[in-house]
C-alpha cells in the first residue's frame, strides 16, 4: 500500500505492479475507489470478466463454483445493482448481506479458480482512503484468508497518508499484511536524472545551473518536474539549455499547475472549508497545530472542526499526528496565496 501526497507517482506505481502480474500470470482487477460506496459494485464488474475468462476452454468445477458464488455476492450489492452472471447463485456462500464475509467468499471462490487454472488475481486499488471503514475492514479481512489458505490472489493499493491510520483502525492486523513505503518527492540526484537521461536520449543536454533551478522550483515532486520539463524542453531553441529557459517558461508552468492540478481541487471545497485552507496557507507549507489555525481564522477550536473533518474526507488534508493538520498536495499553500490574496 503505496502512501503519499498528490503527484507523486502512486498511480504509475500500481499500473507498473499491473504489467508485472499479468507478465507472471495474473489477472488484475484495477479499481479506482470512490466515495460513493460502490467499491463492492466495481469489484464484481472486474471479478466477473476475469472469471469468464477462465471460464474459457476445459470445464473447471472451481470455475464453476466461483461463478455461482459471484452471482450469490451480486444479489446482495448495497446499491441494488444487477450484472449478468448466467449460473444460478451458490445458496449460503457470499449471500449473507454481511459485507465482511460475503467478500471473503467471493475472494477465495475466485482465487481458486484461477489456482485451478495456473494464474492468480492481482487487485490494484488506487485512493484507498476513499473506501469506508466497512469496505477496507472487509478487503483486509478477505486477504487475511486467502493468504491463509495460501491462495495465489495480491491486493496492492495506493493512497493518501492517512492510509496506515485508516487501515490500523479497520483491522489492527493489517501491519502484518501489507507494507505501507512512503512515496515522496525525489532526493537531488534522481529529481536531475529524471530530466537529463530523457534528454540525453534525444542528444540535448542542460547547462548545471538550469538543472539546479529546475530541482529548486519543482521542489523535486514527480508530477511538478514532469511539467516544468515539458515547457523547458518546448521553450528551448538550443543546447545545452541555459537558466534563462527556466526562468522564461515560470508564468507557463504556473497557469498550467493551477488550471490542471490546483484548481480542480479547489472548486470541490465550500466557501468556508476554502477558508479554513487559506489560513493554513498563512501559516506556511505545514503540518499545523489546529489550534494555530483556528486562531489565524479567529475563532475557537471546536468551532472548525467539522469543516477540518470534510477537508480530511475529500482528501484535502490529513493529521499526520495528532492534533496536527497538512495538506495532502504539495505547494498547495502557494497556489491559495496566488489565488486567493
Amino acid at each position: 500500500m503505496a502512501v503519499g501526497l498528490r503527484g507523486v507517482g502512486k498511480t504509475v506505481l500500481l499500473n507498473r505492479f499491473s504489467e508485472i502480474a499479468e507478465a507472471h500470470g495474473y489477472d488484475v482487477a484495477f479499481i479506482e475507489a470512490t466515495d460513493s460506496g460502490d467499491f463492492a459494485t466495481v469489484l464484481a464488474v472486474r471479478l466477473r470478466k476475469i472469471l469468464l475468462e477462465l471460464d474459457r476452454g476445459a470445464v473447471s468445477r472451481y470455475v464453476a463454483i466461483a461463478l455461482r458464488a459471484l452471482k450469490s455476492f451480486t444479489l446482495q450489492l448495497p446499491d441494488g445493482s444487477t450484472i449478468q452472471i448466467d449460473p444460478e447463485p451458490l445458496l449460503g456462500t457470499a449471500d449473507s448481506g454481511r459485507l465482511l464475509d460475503d467478500l471473503t467468499d467471493v475472494l477465495v471462490a475466485a482465487s481458486e479458480a484461477a489456482r485451478d487454472r495456473g494464474r492468480g488475481i492481482l487487485i490494484a486499488v488506487d485512493e484507498v482512503q476513499y473506501l469506508s471503514e466497512e469496505e477496507l475492514s472487509a478487503l483486509i479481512v478477505a486477504v487475511h484468508r486467502t493468504t491463509q489458505l495460501n491462495l495465489p490472489l495480491v491486493v496492492v493499493g495506493a493512497g493518501l497518508p492517512q492510509l496506515p491510520g485508516l487501515a490500523g483502525e479497520a483491522r489492527s492486523y493489517s501491519e502484518r499484511l501489507f507494507e505501507f513505503p512512503e512515496i515522496g518527492s525525489l532526493d537531488d540526484s534522481d529529481a536531475r536524472a529524471a530530466l537529463e537521461i530523457p534528454a540525453a536520449e534525444n542528444g540535448i543536454r542542460f547547462v548545471p545551473e538550469a538543472l539546479t533551478e529546475l530541482v529548486g522550483v519543482s521542489h523535486g515532486y514527480p508530477y511538478f518536474l514532469q511539467e516544468w520539463g515539458y515547457h523547458v524542453w518546448n521553450h528551448a531553441i538550443m543546447s545545452p539549455i541555459p537558466p534563462d529557459d527556466v526562468r522564461a517558461v515560470r508564468p507557463l508552468v504556473l497557469a498550467a499547475l493551477d488550471r490542471d492540478f490546483f484548481r480542480v481541487r479547489l472548486d470541490r471545497l465550500t466557501p468556508k472549508e476554502r477558508e479554513y485552507l487559506r489560513a493554513m496557507a498563512e501559516l506556511g507549507p505545514g503540518p499545523h497545530r489546529s489550534g494555530d489555525v483556528a486562531g489565524a481564522l479567529g475563532v475557537r477550536v471546536e468551532s472548525v472542526g467539522p469543516r477540518r473533518g470534510g477537508l480530511i474526507r475529500k482528501g484535502m488534508i490529513y493529521s499526520p499526528a495528532h492534533g496536527d493538520t497538512a495538506f495532502t498536495v504539495p505547494l498547495f499553500d502557494e497556489f491559495l496565496k496566488r489565488v486567493m490574496p
